[in-house]
């Protein structure tokens, strides 16, 4: 096949596949949101009432899309097993099988563009892809093991020591990966550990309370302590997840020299805002917890703010004549349109990313904004710099759009 028809192929399979994540990944959050909020709404029935006879520990009324509805909680289980019971898994595991698909289709099978950046790590193909998946194993084993310590019984010490775990391996994989990779790894990392929870504790526990039912035993209340355990750290992994999801959008983010201390101030704004709205779940409102999130994103955002534009020296990029576009024509040609332009020459590129097309004069003017904003402020473009652009190049294109992009 073709390597141009190979390349489209596999930008199909790319949209398919994220669709896909995409739907099944708002199925398992949105089940996993409206189940926390759930136990922290309902309410438990009056002392002797017949809902309390019957085991139920809480119960609450709602109404939806024209209908009123009455979950029941029940303390371990109802004394005779329905004849119809509804588990939430699939959605779990196939949003976990799209994202990983995702991760082949877009890192592993082109992994010298999306993975390896060599002023990072001058690595091999089969070397990066290792790090990704030694990453997810290595992530989930700490996470399980620490679970299981008398550690996993202390919330907050638990939780303290988590954050510095996920911290630790994005320094580590900042120093090996493309900044791009690195981000998607770590939230990959995470979502291993959040389907983990739901194969490996929470479906297991689930399937042994019902076959103590089914043997005429009294089920074991621990296997729903561990469940819940487990769907917590699942609810306050979500917002740090779902950030890591888009963050390749954001090259400001992943592209900055201290990529891995960014995602750090990031993923602590999601977790006191998710925070925030369980505990009002509850009927406490403690705006501190957001008002601190969105505190902690205005000072990242300030951090990471690029330096305001300097007069620069024509001189100094070698510009001998600053309304003279050929220059940075050429250039262009030779960092940028490999990608993009109307059939890319980039293997592993069927069409132009973003759709920003440089190969004629008006495209490049009139991309002159984009294409300053990604190859001078935020260096994000050439993608982990595989044309190998020189700073001198870069400032040449700083100067010509500084001086009105002529």
């Amino acid at each position: 096949m073709p390597a141009f028809l190979l390349a489209y192929g596999t930008e199909w399979l790319n949209l398919i596949v994220r669709w896909l994540h995409l739907i099944t990944g708002i199925a398992w959050i949105g089940a996993s949101f409206y189940f926390v909020w759930l136990d922290n709404n309902i309410r438990p029935p009056k002392p002797g009432s017949e809902l309390a006879n019957k085991g139920v520990s809480g119960e609450l009324w709602a109404v939806h899309g024209g209908g009123f509805y009455n979950p029941q909680k029940y303390l371990v289980a109802p004394k005779e097993l329905p004849q119809e019971l509804h588990w939430f898994k699939w959605e779990a595991y196939w949003t976990w099988i799209s994202g990983f698909s995702l991760l082949i289709i877009v890192y592993y099978f082109n992994a010298s563009a999306m993975m390896i950046d060599k002023s990072v790590a001058d690595l091999s193909t089969l070397q990066a892809i290792s790090i990704g998946l030694g990453t997810l194993i290595a992530g989930w084993a700490f996470y399980d093991l620490l679970c299981r310590s008398p550690l996993g019984k202390r919330e907050g010490l638990f939780g303290s020591v988590m954050f510095l775990f996920i911290v630790a391996v994005a320094f580590v994989l900042s120093k090996l990966l493309s900044g791009r990779a690195a981000y998607i790894h770590v939230g990959a990392m995470i979502g291993t550990m959040m389907v983990g929870n739901v194969l490996m504790l929470i479906i297991p526990g689930q399937r042994k309370l019902v076959e103590a039912m089914q043997a005429g035993k009294s089920p074991d209340p621990i296997h729903g302590q561990k469940a819940k355990q487990r769907s917590v750290h699942n609810n306050y992994f979500t917002l740090p997840v779902l950030f890591i999801m888009i963050s390749n959008h954001y090259a400001m983010t992943y592209n900055h020299s201290y990529n891995w201390l960014v995602l750090a101030g990031i993923i602590a704004a999601g977790v006191l805002i998710r925070h925030f709205f369980n505990l009002r779940h509850k009927g406490i409102t403690n705006w501190a917890y957001p008002a601190a999130g969105l505190s902690l994103l205005l000072v990242v955002a300030i951090a990471i703010a690029p330096k305001p534009p300097v007069k620069r020296l024509a001189a100094a990029a070698g510009v001998t004549d600053v309304g003279e576009f050929s220059q940075v024509q050429a250039v262009i040609k030779q960092r940028c349109a490999s990608c993009h332009s109307v059939q890319p020459s980039q293997p592993g590129f069927a069409t132009a990313p973003a759709g920003i097309l440089l190969d004629t004069s008006e495209q490049i003017h009139q991309n002159a904004a984009k294409l300053y904003q990604q190859a001078v402020v935020l260096k994000a473009m050439p993608i982990a710099n595989l044309t190998e652009i020189t700073e001198a190049e870069r400032e040449l294109i700083a100067v010509w759009y500084e001086a009105g992009a002529k």
